[in-house]
């Protein structure tokens, strides 16, 4: 039996993301611990209820302060010291860079990490993006030599970390589908009468909300009946959208808001058209994945992460980045064209569940860490 450590920047990923392979861990007979900053009560739950326990952990999301980052590593390693796991594994920006040195500090035998997206660091082109692309890809070189195994969710990041020799042995990688789905629990739903798309994300403009909110602004004044929904909320990163920006397209009744939901399954169920103009540099987008799962039509960038979700004209369409215009004229061929929501959507489901049925995707990551009872 292996005690598994697994650190994540939020702590509600480690239940509705993770919850999944942190079950199968425990299945195959591991200890499995699972670290994030302040867990809330469902959260605790939800992991005593699948055999885990959790350790809280002092880590912020965003920022880079050296002096806290130090301090990050040194409260981490005491963790890992106490602990003493046999293995460790570490998803998202923060937990994969801290967490590794923190874990190779503390001898960890195995370490393993999981790129999920470069997010908003790698989305920027000027002078500031530019550098903190080059310090935190020199943070990513300088920890992710300690891993085993790293297992990216898309082909575009693979190819960045070694082209740029941020992985320096093209083995340690591993390509995987995402981090999976519950197929079962994403069950396909029937599609609404009225059109209506929906678009769910943190409310950061790198994710596609300007461009989504323009698009609706110009679909709803030459088809008012068509509905626009929108769940999220405004995040802590710096490229969020203002409150006020928000509130105009609420008040003019352009969309309907329906904030952060812990089940997205009902508004996806009212919903037609799944819609993510993302250029985040996404690992691969949850919410698509949920949506295609539930039988819905794409429309989507043709950016790192989201591209490998949709084939063009089969499940839904593929627009430029940042093209309001593109992802307008995509929308209204399905206002126009509504016989293909159907069409696309069955497509969907079925791509769902060739690539990415979340028992495959964690056997696989199982078996690379050598922790498979199969």
């Amino acid at each position: 039996m292996a005690t598994i450590l697994v650190l994540g920047g939020l702590a509600e990923s480690l239940t509705h993301f993770r919850g999944p392979l942190l079950e199968e861990m425990r299945k195959a007979g591991h200890k499995v611990i699972a670290c994030a900053p302040d867990a809330p009560g469902h959260v605790l739950n939800g992991l005593s209820a699948i055999g885990v326990e959790y350790v809280n952990v002092t880590l912020e999301r965003a920022g880079l302060n050296p002096l806290k980052d130090a301090y990050t590593i040194f409260r981490l390693f005491m963790v890992f010291r106490e602990i003493r796991p046999d293995i460790f594994l570490g998803y998202t920006i923060k937990p994969v860079i801290y967490g590794s040195l923190a874990a190779r500090l503390a001898g960890v035998p195995y370490i393993y990490s999981m790129i999920e997206g470069l997010g908003y660091t790698f989305c920027s082109d000027d002078v500031k993006g530019r550098f903190l692309q080059g310090f935190v890809s020199r943070l990513y070189a300088m920890s992710l030599k300690w891993n085993k195994n790293i297992f990216f969710l898309n082909h575009d990041d693979l190819e960045l970390f070694i082209t740029k020799n941020i992985v320096k042995n093209p083995k340690q990688a591993v390509l995987i589908n995402g981090i999976g789905l519950e197929l079962d629990y994403y069950s396909p739903a029937p599609i609404p009468d009225n059109i209506a798309f929906i678009m769910i994300a943190r409310l950061i403009g790198d994710k596609g909300v300007r461009e989504y909110l323009k698009a609706a602004e110009i679909i709803k004044n030459k088809y008012p009946i068509v509905k626009f929904y929108l769940v999220g909320w405004i995040d802590e990163n710096p490229a969020s959208i203002s409150k006020d920006e928000l509130d105009y397209f609420i008040n003019n009744k352009i969309i309907e808001f329906l904030g952060r939901l812990s089940d997205v399954r009902p508004a996806i169920t009212q919903s037609s058209v799944y819609v993510l103009p993302s250029y985040y540099r996404e690992g691969m987008p949850r919410t698509i994945l949920e949506a295609m799962s539930m039988g819905r039509p794409v429309i989507t960038t043709n950016a790192p992460g989201c591209r490998e979700t949709v084939v063009d004209g089969q499940n839904g369409f593929l627009v430029p980045v940042k093209d309001v215009n593109a992802l307008t004229a995509a929308m209204e061929r399905f206002i126009k064209e509504p016989e293909l929501i159907p069409v696309m959507g069955a497509v969907s489901r079925r791509m769902a569940v060739e690539k990415y049925d979340v028992r495959v995707i964690n056997h696989l990551i199982l078996k690379t860490m050598g922790l498979s009872n199969i």
